[in-house]
Protein backbone atom coordinates (compact mmCIF):
# COMPACT_ATOMS: atom_id res chain seq x y z
CA UNK A 1 0.00 0.00 0.00
CA UNK A 2 1.45 3.32 -1.12
CA UNK A 3 -0.26 6.19 0.68
CA UNK A 4 0.50 8.54 -2.21
CA UNK A 5 -1.94 6.48 -4.30
CA UNK A 6 -4.80 7.58 -2.02
CA UNK A 7 -3.63 11.10 -1.09
CA UNK A 8 -3.65 14.08 -3.44
CA UNK A 9 -1.67 17.22 -2.51
CA UNK A 10 -4.95 19.18 -2.64
CA UNK A 11 -6.26 17.00 0.21
CA UNK A 12 -3.70 18.27 2.71
CA UNK A 13 -4.49 21.44 4.69
CA UNK A 14 -2.33 23.30 7.15
CA UNK A 15 -3.57 25.00 9.14
CA UNK A 16 -7.12 23.73 9.37
CA UNK A 17 -9.78 26.40 9.87
CA UNK A 18 -11.92 24.27 12.19
CA UNK A 19 -11.15 24.27 15.90
CA UNK A 20 -13.22 21.30 17.12
CA UNK A 21 -13.45 17.59 16.35
CA UNK A 22 -16.66 17.66 14.29
CA UNK A 23 -15.53 20.74 12.35
CA UNK A 24 -12.19 19.11 11.51
CA UNK A 25 -13.89 15.96 10.22
CA UNK A 26 -16.28 18.04 8.10
CA UNK A 27 -13.42 20.17 6.73
CA UNK A 28 -11.36 17.13 5.74
CA UNK A 29 -14.35 15.46 4.06
CA UNK A 30 -14.93 18.69 2.11
CA UNK A 31 -11.34 18.48 0.80
CA UNK A 32 -12.12 14.99 -0.54
CA UNK A 33 -15.36 16.24 -2.12
CA UNK A 34 -13.59 19.22 -3.73
CA UNK A 35 -10.92 16.90 -5.17
CA UNK A 36 -13.56 14.63 -6.72
CA UNK A 37 -12.58 11.65 -4.56
CA UNK A 38 -15.96 11.57 -2.77
CA UNK A 39 -19.30 12.42 -4.38
CA UNK A 40 -21.55 12.16 -1.31
CA UNK A 41 -19.93 14.30 1.36
CA UNK A 42 -22.92 14.16 3.69
CA UNK A 43 -22.94 10.35 3.78
CA UNK A 44 -19.21 10.25 4.46
CA UNK A 45 -19.45 12.88 7.20
CA UNK A 46 -22.26 10.86 8.80
CA UNK A 47 -20.27 7.61 8.55
CA UNK A 48 -17.09 9.10 10.03
CA UNK A 49 -18.96 10.94 12.80
CA UNK A 50 -20.98 7.81 13.70
CA UNK A 51 -17.72 5.83 13.93
CA UNK A 52 -16.17 8.59 16.05
CA UNK A 53 -19.09 8.48 18.49
CA UNK A 54 -18.53 4.75 19.10
CA UNK A 55 -14.89 5.22 20.09
CA UNK A 56 -12.43 8.04 19.65
CA UNK A 57 -9.96 7.79 16.80
CA UNK A 58 -7.49 9.94 18.75
CA UNK A 59 -4.95 7.14 19.03
CA UNK A 60 -2.39 9.01 21.11
CA UNK A 61 0.95 10.76 20.57
CA UNK A 62 -0.84 13.71 18.95
CA UNK A 63 -2.52 11.74 16.14
CA UNK A 64 -6.15 11.11 15.22
CA UNK A 65 -7.25 8.88 12.34
CA UNK A 66 -10.99 9.33 11.87
CA UNK A 67 -12.29 6.96 9.24
CA UNK A 68 -15.45 5.72 7.60
CA UNK A 69 -16.87 3.74 4.75
CA UNK A 70 -19.14 5.27 2.14
CA UNK A 71 -20.86 3.71 -0.88
CA UNK A 72 -20.25 5.23 -4.28
CA UNK A 73 -16.54 5.86 -3.87
CA UNK A 74 -14.26 4.48 -6.59
CA UNK A 75 -11.51 3.65 -4.08
CA UNK A 76 -9.76 4.65 -0.89
CA UNK A 77 -9.12 8.33 -0.28
CA UNK A 78 -7.23 10.19 2.41
CA UNK A 79 -7.11 13.78 3.65
CA UNK A 80 -4.66 15.22 6.18
CA UNK A 81 -5.09 18.30 8.29
CA UNK A 82 -2.96 20.06 10.86
CA UNK A 83 -4.96 22.08 13.39
CA UNK A 84 -3.89 25.70 13.87
CA UNK A 85 -3.19 24.73 17.48
CA UNK A 86 -3.30 21.32 19.19
CA UNK A 87 -6.90 20.16 19.44
CA UNK A 88 -8.84 18.12 21.99
CA UNK A 89 -9.91 14.96 20.17
CA UNK A 90 -10.66 12.96 23.32
CA UNK A 91 -7.55 10.92 22.55
CA UNK A 92 -6.86 7.73 24.48
CA UNK A 93 -3.79 9.34 26.09
CA UNK A 94 -5.78 12.53 26.90
CA UNK A 95 -3.25 14.62 24.94
CA UNK A 96 -4.27 17.10 22.25
CA UNK A 97 -4.04 16.14 18.59
CA UNK A 98 -1.49 17.78 16.29
CA UNK A 99 -2.38 15.93 13.08
CA UNK A 100 -5.62 14.47 11.77
CA UNK A 101 -5.56 11.85 9.00
CA UNK A 102 -9.02 11.08 7.61
CA UNK A 103 -9.41 7.82 5.71
CA UNK A 104 -12.46 7.05 3.57
CA UNK A 105 -13.18 3.85 1.69
CA UNK A 106 -15.95 2.02 -0.11
CA UNK A 107 -17.65 -0.67 2.01
CA UNK A 108 -16.20 -3.51 -0.10
CA UNK A 109 -12.55 -2.52 0.45
CA UNK A 110 -12.15 -3.55 4.12
CA UNK A 111 -8.72 -5.14 3.59
CA UNK A 112 -7.29 -2.05 1.87
CA UNK A 113 -8.85 0.15 4.57
CA UNK A 114 -7.10 -1.84 7.31
CA UNK A 115 -3.79 -1.83 5.40
CA UNK A 116 -3.93 1.96 5.06
CA UNK A 117 -4.73 2.44 8.76
CA UNK A 118 -1.82 0.17 9.67
CA UNK A 119 0.59 2.00 7.34
CA UNK A 120 -0.33 5.41 8.77
CA UNK A 121 0.03 4.10 12.33
CA UNK A 122 3.44 2.55 11.54
CA UNK A 123 4.77 5.78 10.02
CA UNK A 124 3.61 7.81 12.99
CA UNK A 125 5.39 5.52 15.47
CA UNK A 126 8.70 6.71 13.99
CA UNK A 127 9.71 9.47 16.40
CA UNK A 128 11.78 11.52 13.94
CA UNK A 129 9.09 11.43 11.23
CA UNK A 130 6.30 12.24 13.70
CA UNK A 131 8.24 15.22 15.09
CA UNK A 132 9.00 16.50 11.58
CA UNK A 133 5.39 16.27 10.42
CA UNK A 134 4.14 17.99 13.59
CA UNK A 135 6.66 20.78 13.03
CA UNK A 136 5.76 21.17 9.33
CA UNK A 137 4.77 24.71 8.44
CA UNK A 138 2.68 24.06 5.35
CA UNK A 139 0.50 21.52 3.56
CA UNK A 140 3.23 21.15 0.93
CA UNK A 141 5.79 20.27 3.59
CA UNK A 142 3.46 17.66 5.12
CA UNK A 143 2.91 16.06 1.70
CA UNK A 144 6.66 16.11 0.95
CA UNK A 145 7.48 14.46 4.27
CA UNK A 146 4.96 11.72 3.55
CA UNK A 147 6.28 11.31 0.02
CA UNK A 148 9.83 10.94 1.38
CA UNK A 149 8.67 7.88 3.35
CA UNK A 150 6.95 6.20 0.42
CA UNK A 151 8.68 4.36 -2.39
CA UNK A 152 8.12 5.79 -5.88
CA UNK A 153 4.86 4.74 -7.51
Amino acid sequence: MNLLDILQPSCVRSPLQAADKKGVIDELVELLVASGRVSDGKSLKDAVWTREQMRTTGIGSGLAIPHGKCAGMPGLAMAIGKPAKPLDFEAIDSKPVQLVVLLASPPDRASDHIQALAKISRLMTMDQFRNQIYAAGSAEEIYSLLASQESPR
